[in-house]
Order: structure tokens, then C-alpha cells, then sequence
């Protein structure tokens, strides 16, 4: 089940990053970095557009300090003791980058999904992924002031909940042109209404496979008579 609901994430935020970046304006100089795959951060800096911000030396200097203050999860230990820095920094992937060097800008981007029963999920999840990637911001703030460095984290909920003008805002800063907004935006809840319902289907078929009493449990808010929302 995690491996279906994984490659479930991990679809729509491709669709929507793919999107994003075929919709830029033409003459824009944001450069969508990680269209491929995920990259980390020693890969990326490997990269010569990030190299002229900072090099990876004054990077790892600011970095190590910030990251020996961050605790490491019990499952993790026995691989962070082994090479803590290079392992614990280095192999931070971020979901998608965008670099703008005549600016000086760089967008960390996140993608989250969260369940739509709570009013406030845009909040919880935009707070989670800022932690997530705090070590980075921080370490790349401190190493490069003059250049400028945003988190935008793109939040939906599992059936199809999407915060329209949080979306549109953030589409307006990676350059997105006015008149395919509202395109991505249908394109984005219908991208995950479809592929939570393919979750549900698979999750139904592998417990039938399996033996076991199909359950929508976890899956959808069951509040009567199995009816779904």
C-alpha cells in the first residue's frame, strides 16, 4: 500500500511540475532545474549556474554548523554515525528547483499532500515542509546573502482540495503565463482526484488478492452506510 500511495504522490507532483514548466512565459529566465528527477544537493552543486552563488566549500562550512544542531531519527543513526555531514546535508533532495541568475533568485519547491478533513490543512503541511527543508534554506541564506533563496511549497488535498489563490500566487512567481492558470488548476484537482481513486481501486483489488476483508478505512472519510467524502 505505502508503494501505491508513493508513486501516487509522486505522479501528480510530476504532472504539475512538468505543467508549470511548459506554461512559463516565453521570455522568462527562470530555469527549471530537476525536470528529469530529483536531484540532491551534491548533485546541484555540481551544477555551474549554483556554483556562482556560492561554492560548495562555503556552503558545507555553513551547512555543517546548521545541520549538527538538527536530531537524527533513531531509524537513521547507524547510517548519519558513518559520514554524518555528507549523508545528512548532501543527500537532501529537494522535489524541484528553479534557478533565476540574472536575479538571483532560487525557489526551493515542495509538494505535500494531506488529508481534506481539516479546514487548516493548507497551514499544517506548508509548516511541515518549511521544517523539512530548514537546514537548507538556512545554510544557503547564511552562505549567499546577495542572492535570495524562497521555499514555495504546492499543498493539495487527497480528494482534490487545492487553495485556489495560494495556487495562483505561486504560479505567478515561477513566471506561469496568466491565461494557463486556470488550466494547471483544473489540471492539478483532476490530476489528483483521478489518482486517488486509482489508490483506492488498487488498495481494493491487492486486499481481495490478498484474502483480506476489502476496507475504504484510511482511504476516504466513510461517515454512513459507506458513504464516501
Amino acid at each position: 500500500m505505502a508503494t501505491i500511495v508513493t508513486a501516487a504522490h509522486h505522479s501528480i507532483w510530476r504532472h504539475l511540475y512538468d505543467s508549470m514548466h511548459a506554461a512559463q512565459k516565453p521570455n522568462s529566465k527562470l530555469k527549471f532545474v530537476t525536470l528529469l528527477k530529483k536531484s540532491n544537493m551534491s548533485t546541484l552543486w555540481r551544477r555551474e549556474e549554483f556554483l556562482r552563488s556560492c561554492s560548495k566549500e562555503e556552503l558545507a562550512k555553513k551547512a555543517q554548523d546548521i545541520e549538527v544542531t538538527k536530531p537524527v531519527k533513531k531509524s537513521q543513526e547507524a547510517r548519519y554515525n558513518l559520514d554524518p555531514f555528507e549523508n545528512h546535508f548532501w543527500g537532501r533532495r529537494t522535489d524541484g528547483v528553479a534557478i533565476n541568475e540574472a536575479l538571483q533568485i532560487v525557489y526551493i519547491l515542495e509538494f505535500k499532500r494531506s488529508t481534506d478533513r481539516d479546514e487548516g490543512f493548507l497551514e499544517v503541511k506548508e509548516a511541515e515542509a518549511n521544517e523539512q527543508r530548514k537546514s537548507i534554506s538556512s545554510a544557503l541564506k547564511a552562505t549567499a546573502p546577495k542572492w535570495e533563496f524562497e521555499q514555495i511549497n504546492f499543498v493539495v488535498g487527497n480528494c482534490g482540495s487545492l487553495v485556489e489563490s495560494n495556487f495562483y500566487t505561486k504560479l505567478k512567481k515561477l513566471d506561469v503565463q496568466e491565461g494557463k492558470k486556470d488550466k494547471l488548476f483544473a489540471d492539478c484537482v483532476t490530476q489528483v482526484c483521478e489518482t486517488h481513486n486509482r489508490v483506492i481501486i488498487m488498495s481494493f483489488l491487492q486486499q481481495v488478492q490478498g484474502g483480506a476483508r476489502p476496507t475504504t478505512e484510511g482511504l476516504r472519510e466513510n461517515i454512513k452506510h459507506n458513504v464516501l467524502v
